[in-house]
């Protein structure tokens, strides 16, 4: 078991925290973050979220009348959960050193949640294992909460947001490579293995290994949640959804596989 007495860093927090922000938005192309606390009209746990809330699944509603209730409702909760994941998994793996990334503060763009806000604090400090223990128990704890807030609104189910949840995490896990190209495919397996475990999601989920025609073994994803996209854009799947066969599937994630790593050069 991780040891959990962590080492929290707590000289020139703002010049770290400014690091991180940089270090996110360079690694991805699409993470967008400032230093500072919450803003009225923001998402922020502990804060009244209520009208943030009513008025997002209002707007998902009359984009997407055909789709139904349960399609906003995942979209709520994908919606919230994706950029803590992606600062966690950022942190742990990339900075190094885990900001309170949980404590972050989200803005809507149209119909999406895009653009964040952390406020400086001390950084975790620690082994790989240690940062991922301590960051996937603070994800959970968020993702808790977030599925309170969205039940007070509408109705999304305990075991389908938690499986999505998963494949964000299975997501990253398999991005890895494409962050740090020298991760081993035992060293996805492990790690992915650590964050479901520390976030409670071990089961809901996994990854599976495909062989390339040059004798090279790749992951993917092997997913037990539906984003139900499909509600909306009918007879439109994602590559790795679970309502697929699995031929069909694999097939579709190996060309998804081999078209990255021609684009890749």
């Amino acid at each position: 078991m991780a040891n959990r007495n962590f080492l929290f860093v707590q000289s020139d927090e703002s010049a770290a925290l400014t690091r991180f922000i940089a270090l996110a938005e360079t690694a991805t192309g699409f993470l967008k973050g400032a230093p500072g606390g919450h803003l009225p009209g923001w998402h922020t746990l502990g804060q009244d979220n209520r009208a943030f809330l009513e008025s997002l699944n209002e707007r998902l509603m009359v984009t997407y009348p055909q789709a139904g209730q349960p399609f906003c409702a995942v979209r709520l909760w994908t919606n919230l959960m994706w950029q803590p994941a992606y600062l966690a998994f950022i942190a742990v793996h990339l900075h190094g050193a885990l900001p309170a990334v949980t404590r972050l503060s989200q803005a809507r763009q149209n119909l999406d949640i895009n653009g964040f806000r952390l406020p400086p604090a001390p950084q975790a400090r620690g082994s790989t294992e240690e940062l991922i223990d301590l960051a996937g128990r603070d994800l959970r704890a968020m993702g808790d909460a977030v599925l309170a807030e969205i039940n007070a609104v509408t109705k999304l189910k305990r075991v389908p947001a938690l499986r999505l949840l998963t494949d964000r995490m299975l997501g990253l896990v398999v991005r890895l490579k494409h962050f740090r190209p020298e991760t081993t495919l035992a060293e996805q397996y492990r790690y992915c293995e650590l964050w479901l475990a520390a976030m409670g999601l071990t089961g809901h989920g996994g990854l599976e290994t495909i062989d390339l025609d040059d004798g090279r073994q790749v992951a993917i994803i092997a997913r037990k949640g539906c984003c139900l996209d499909y509600l909306a854009f009918p007879d439109s799947y994602c590559d790795s959804c679970p309502k697929l066969a699995p031929k069909e599937r694999r097939a579709r994630q190996r060309a998804g596989v081999l078209a990255e790593l021609e684009a890749a050069g």
